[in-house]
């Protein structure tokens, strides 16, 4: 069924992402259905007539026509509103392309829109911002080449003038201009929008923040980040994918952002040529592009090792890159499914944490034959450093009883103790599992409670090799849809940033070899969390002390009378 508040050339794209007409990665599926539910259930619309000049603009460039996902973009962050207050619905874009994909074509055609009569608004000025002159000014090089082609110039000499280093339109007096990743001297900036070439190469947030502190002058400010993947790691891509997974993923509120993310799913799928438009969308219409990848793809099979830029920025899979996740968010979503009353039932007890000034988690773990239940709950201190990183709704996790913020310098262990205390009223906990390395803080506290590891020997401290004899365990569950957690999604945050780790390996041997053991650890370090699937884990390693089966109610045999 059509929509009837968005265009359909929007909705073409997004109908053969569903049927899988077009290939594509799974944020950008997860897109597709985000967009879809944002049309269905908010009062927003996309302006058909606004899109249909913009794409009147793009037959000046030397385009042989628009890709599908060129009008699916524009057409949601220029050109789709919300109908009360008429301001743009998406007003920021992060789109990771593969190289080749038309990335700096793209900037100029939206660029050459955004200073059109079309858009209308005065002095709307577009600054392309990069680390050096050539990726800040080859958009604006593509819009003066266009305005230059001699079929056309003396009619585009009517909407814009240009020199070659910036390009005006001349009835809104607005500014496309090339800026280098200069902080000096921006201040006095005006933009109507802000694009980011290639944020692959910023290491902090410095020029961001120079480059962005002049928005909200004008209407409609946008912000657009093309990039594709880099070699910088913890930097602001790091961070603008992790909230892109939030956002696609664990149900934060996009706030304006739309994350177009073109990538493999996996290592493997380069294998497959077929798969290359998942990080390219505009591969299929490309075939002089598909024969210079199928070069360097045999040329990349030979020397992996000298050839990374093939997988980095032709697949945007990061060289070198060999995070295996716990199991695929498809997965994890199916971990929502209602915990029935488990009173009464034999449970054991984990606890996971980096530093108890930071966040701490406790599982509950219960089995019955192959079904595992899992109660969680965590505590977030409200010193922790990492609060202003983490995008992720913690006033709505807070609200619905999943998340405790503890205002106070730590979370003091009692609060962990007070907590499982009255769980033991509730369930017969037999055990606690904790890190060895983590137990002394809790030590005292866990004692006062009647755990202990050699007093009471009802306290395990988990090692490594635990962790390893388990991980199979955890993995079957998954394959086999056998964890039920009820809607927390504090539990599948976590467990989506965590990765398998090989251990065991022999480094400096010939063979280096992988051994087929594996621990777990962070996919992002500092705005993402694993503590609450690291306290799932911990109450694994000692599942043997919860009996096989166990039953959830009593069956009801009547009442007989003696």
């Amino acid at each position: 069924m059509m929509m009837t508040n968005c265009d359909t050339r929007i909705e073409e794209f997004m109908e053969a992402v569903e049927s899988e007409k077009i290939r594509a990665s799974r944020e950008v599926k997860a897109l597709v259905s985000h967009v879809r539910s944002c049309f269905k259930n908010e009062d927003i619309y996309t302006d058909s007539e606004q899109l249909t000049k913009y794409i009147g603009i793009a037959k000046y460039f030397p385009f042989e026509k628009l890709f599908p996902w060129q009008i699916f973009v524009v057409g949601l962050h220029d050109c789709t509103y919300w109908r009360v207050s008429k301001t743009p619905r998406w007003p920021d874009l992060f789109c990771m392309l593969g190289r080749g994909a038309g990335k700096d074509g793209t900037i100029a055609w939206e660029s050459a829109c955004l200073v059109s009569p079309y858009n209308g608004i005065r002095a709307y000025d577009v600054d392309i911002c990069a680390n050096n002159e050539d990726q800040a000014l080859r958009p604006v090089k593509d819009v003066v080449e266009a305005l230059e082609t001699p079929e056309h110039t003396k009619k585009l000499k009517k909407f814009y003038y240009w020199t070659s280093e910036k390009v005006v339109g001349t009835e809104t007096k607005s500014t496309i201009l090339g800026r280098t990743n200069n902080p000096s001297g921006k201040d006095g900036m005006r933009s109507g929008m802000v694009v980011f070439n290639e944020i692959h190469q910023y290491q902090d947030y410095k020029n961001i923040e120079v480059f962005t502190t002049g928005l909200g002058k004008k209407p409609h400010p946008r912000r657009s980040y093309y990039t594709t993947q880099g070699d910088i790691r913890e930097g602001p891509l790091d961070d603008m994918l992790g909230t892109a997974t939030d956002i696609l993923f664990d149900d934060l509120p996009d706030n304006g952002m739309l994350p177009f993310i073109c990538r493999l799913d996996n290592k493997e799928e380069v294998y497959d040529e077929k798969n290359w438009e998942k990080a390219n969308p505009s591969l299929p219409y490309l075939p002089t592009l598909m024969g210079e990848m199928r070069k360097e793809y045999n040329d990349w099979l030979a020397h992996p090792e000298r050839l990374t830029a093939f997988m980095t920025k032709r697949m945007n899979i990061p060289s070198g890159s060999a995070d295996i996740k716990v199991c695929s968010y498809e997965k994890i979503k199916l971990t929502n499914r209602e915990i029935p009353d488990l009173s009464g039932w034999t449970c054991t007890c984990g606890i996971d944490f980096s530093k108890i000034t930071d966040l701490v988690s406790v599982n509950l773990h219960f089995r019955d034959e192959n079904i595992r239940y899992d109660i969680n709950h965590s505590w977030l201190c409200s010193q922790s450093k990492d609060i202003p990183r983490i995008k992720a709704p913690l006033e709505e996790w807070r609200r619905r009883g999943l998340l405790t913020m503890v205002d106070d310098v730590e979370i003091h262990p009692e609060i962990i103790t007070d907590y499982i205390q009255a769980a033991m009223m509730k369930y017969c906990i037999k055990g606690i599992a904790i890190d060895d390395f983590r137990y002394a803080l809790l030590a005292a506290a866990l004692r006062e409670i009647g755990f202990d590891a050699k007093v009471y020997k009802n306290l395990k401290l988990v090692r490594p090799s635990d962790i390893m004899r388990v991980a199979t365990v955890i993995d079957s569950c998954f394959a086999n849809d056998n964890f039920i957690w009820g809607d927390n999604p504090v539990l599948r945050w976590g467990t989506n940033n965590t990765k398998m780790i090989p251990y065991g390996r022999k480094p400096g041997k010939k063979d280096d070899a992988d051994i087929g053991n594996y621990v777990y650890g962070k996919i992002e370090a500092k705005s993402r969390k694993t503590d609450p699937f690291m306290a799932l884990v911990a109450s694994m390693t000692i599942e043997d002390m919860i009996p096989y089966a166990q039953t959830a109610a009593v069956p009801d045999i009547g009442v007989m009378t003696y």
